[in-house]
């Protein structure tokens, strides 16, 4: 994700001599083109996030398209107040690209784990929040924010994450993605758990279940109009997320179902509300904190016999 991320804005930065990227003392290797081709477009703040986030701010107000990188946690909490002030409050044209969605740091702990990102994000007036589930949908993602308007944060998951698209989806941020059209459960997911979603929604099928799947990339601003459709054609709708389970995904697709009255079964699938302890690879973590694709299967199976 993050490779396909840096290359898309590699080939803007041939057309738009505007754009400049900052990094916090992070992803040396994969800059290593951009600095040579573009070395005067290239900051390295070193480990001072704040401080990063001010001189985007800065070069935004000086007419600059500023994207600025570290892992998730470092990107989004350390520097919140200069992210609400700076960014926000003047709604700056400054992306803010975040690697290690969700567990992807798996090894790490909890101190890189990125499990209340989004739920802070989207809190905040004028910022955009995208959460791509595959290469492609990055790279759609990207060509859309070299020309969008205002403060974007783009949470990407590490390298190796599974395709889901065949081919390059139409996508347009603030619009959700129909993977799979079926009739009377919804699943909608994002982000690193879109692949797992595919595997689950395709197991449910093969049990004879009808089943529509979306890719609800953008979280702000939501696509409540395609929700409400589900709601319309849906007895249950699930969401899956590697968030947790409060302010994320899920709860702003219940904020648009509960203002709508929905009289179906709503779900959410997410990390619970507590810290994992547990130390391993991130399927491992996946697996206890119950988003492996088996685990998701067995829930929704449960669940959807009550409606």
């Amino acid at each position: 994700m993050r490779s396909t991320a840096i290359k898309t804005l590699e080939k803007h930065c041939a057309t738009d001599s505007s754009i400049f990227l900052l990094t916090a003392d992070l992803g040396y290797r994969i800059f290593d083109r951009f600095r040579n081709a573009y070395p005067d477009r290239f900051i390295n703040v070193g480990v001072a996030e704040a401080n990063m986030i001010g001189i985007a701010a800065g070069l935004a107000l000086s007419g600059k398209n500023v994207y600025c990188y570290s892992i998730v946690p470092f990107l989004t909490m350390r520097c919140f107040e200069q992210i609400r002030v700076d960014l926000c409050y003047q709604n700056l044209n400054v992306k803010m690209v975040g690697v290690g969605g969700g567990l992807s740091y798996a090894l790490e702990g909890m101190t890189h784990h990125a499990i209340e990102d989004i739920s802070i994000l989207r809190s905040l007036p004028n910022m955009t929040v995208v959460v791509p589930g595959d290469a492609l949908e990055v790279e759609a993602i990207m060509n859309e924010a070299a020309t969008y308007n205002g403060p974007v944060y783009i949470r990407l998951g590490k390298d190796g994450c599974p395709q889901v698209h065949r081919t390059m989806p139409d996508l347009k941020i603030g619009k959700g993605i129909v993977i799979k059209e079926g009739g009377g459960l919804s699943i909608i997911a994002n982000g690193t758990m879109l692949h797992t979603a595919k595997i689950v929604s395709d197991t449910l099928a093969s049990r004879g279940l009808s089943v529509t799947l979306i890719s609800m990339h953008t979280v702000k601003p939501l696509d409540g109009e395609l929700i409400k459709e589900c709601a319309r054609n849906s007895r249950a709708i699930f969401t899956i997320e590697e968030h947790s389970i409060i302010g994320g995904l899920g709860s702003a697709v219940a904020e648009v179902l509960a203002e709508s009255s929905y009289a179906g079964l709503f779900r959410r699938i997410a990390i619970p509300d507590a810290y994992g302890r547990d130390i391993g690879r991130v399927e491992y973590l996946r697996e206890k904190h119950g988003l492996a694709p088996e685990a998701i299967i067995n829930d929704i199976l449960r669940d959807y016999k009550q409606c």
